[in-house]
């Protein structure tokens, strides 16, 4: 499943019409002139965050509903990678971050956010649930299928041709030219290269042997700043093959993943699949639901290259005039409306209504 960027356009304008249609009917009744009472809320002033490209559009319909909603507030989010996000949230320049993954318990400890009170805890929701998608770029070549260990060889560096014996055998039908393989990664410290190398450690660590790590740590092929620097690089080279968030994947060739016995292509259901499936982690206050994804599961139609982007913010604000923007954007974020908009802009698996009461009882800690 592909998304164009027609398709993503079209979707954003629906997604314009149907924030516009739920502001008109979230606001007061009209008076004789037919002019509405009042503003919808109260809120006012500006929210800034960074962190996670990936989910920078799913943060952009997410604004554009909110500030439909409340004119008055303005949500300034810099895509900056995930890495950089956390780093901005513990520094104090932000108020919120998105990150692709969660902060470790030792992080937690050590403390020191500084938009938060000494004594605050923090809120992190997985409100943004996509596939990473595997994309090359191959002439004639739409889609391969590849099991865990043949996609670690090419991006480890032991698989470098097209026509590699282990890529032919699990594509009898496809015409694989004699041709060098040219993987592209991260530059940047990523939640998206956290994630990725995640699945390769868990599904083949005995080919992938660097571990679960943000920062791509081998010495070859080529390197490009943020999701879309990656696709950028994959779509103007012939060979190439690298990763990113699904909704950037355009009309890039894809690759279906090796799960049990079945090559599984990306989907936003098959992503969904695999977040249900997966408990939380443990150790983590009522307002932190990190979850501990399942990579290596062999169930029907899951696809296990997923990312779990974060929203992540205080429970208890230094600034109390920030407390009511970010418990507002979170709402609207991870309510039924905002997920389904996202979904329709971005290609987002929305989260399950159990999911969703859990997101809203985090959300009520914040102050």
């Amino acid at each position: 499943m592909n998304f164009s960027r027609i398709t993503r356009v079209a979707a954003l304008g629906a997604v314009a019409a149907l924030a516009l249609t739920a502001c008109a009917a979230n606001e007061g009744a009209p008076d004789a002139t037919g002019t509405p009472e009042g503003p919808t809320t109260s809120l006012t002033g500006t929210l800034v965050g960074a962190g996670a490209s990936s989910q920078q559009v799913a943060i952009q319909t997410w604004t554009a509903g909110f500030q439909q909603a409340n004119p008055d507030v303005t949500v300034d989010y810099d895509p900056a990678g995930s890495g950089t996000g956390r780093e901005s949230f513990q520094q104090g320049a932000i108020s919120f971050a998105g990150s692709d993954r969660a902060f470790k318990l030792d992080e937690i400890t050590a403390g020191g956010f500084g938009a938060c009170t000494e004594d605050s805890g923090i809120i992190e929701l997985p409100a943004y649930i996509s596939p990473i998608a595997i994309v090359f770029n191959l002439d004639g070549v739409e889609s391969l299928n590849m099991d865990a260990a043949t996609i670690a060889g090419i991006f480890a560096g032991t698989i470098t041709n097209w026509n590699d014996a282990a890529i032919a055998a699990a594509n009898p039908d496809a015409k694989l030219p004699d041709l060098a393989i040219s993987p592209v990664h991260r530059s940047d410290k990523s939640g998206t290269t956290g994630n990725f190398t995640d699945y390769l450690a868990a599904a083949a660590g005995d080919v992938w042997t660097h571990g679960s790590v943000e920062e791509w740590p081998v010495q070859s092929g080529e390197a490009a700043q943020g999701t879309s620097g990656v696709v950028a690089a994959v779509k103007g080279g012939q060979g190439t093959i690298g990763y990113a968030d699904a909704s950037q994947a355009g009309t890039l060739g894809t690759i279906a993943v090796g799960v049990g016995d079945e090559f599984v292509p990306y989907s936003p259901e098959a992503a969904a699949a695999v977040v249900d499936a997966s408990p939380l982690e443990e150790s983590r206050t009522a307002g932190d639901l990190a979850i501990k994804i399942d990579r290596t599961t062999e169930e029907a139609g899951v696809y296990p290259i997923i990312l779990i982007s974060y929203l992540i913010g205080c429970e208890n604000y230094a600034d109390e005039k920030i407390a009511p923007l970010v418990q507002g954007f979170f709402e609207y974020a991870v309510s039924a409306e905002g997920q389904d908009a996202a979904a329709a802009s971005a290609g987002s698996a929305p989260i399950s209504s159990s999911l969703r009461t859990k997101a809203e009882a985090a959300i009520a800690l914040i102050k």
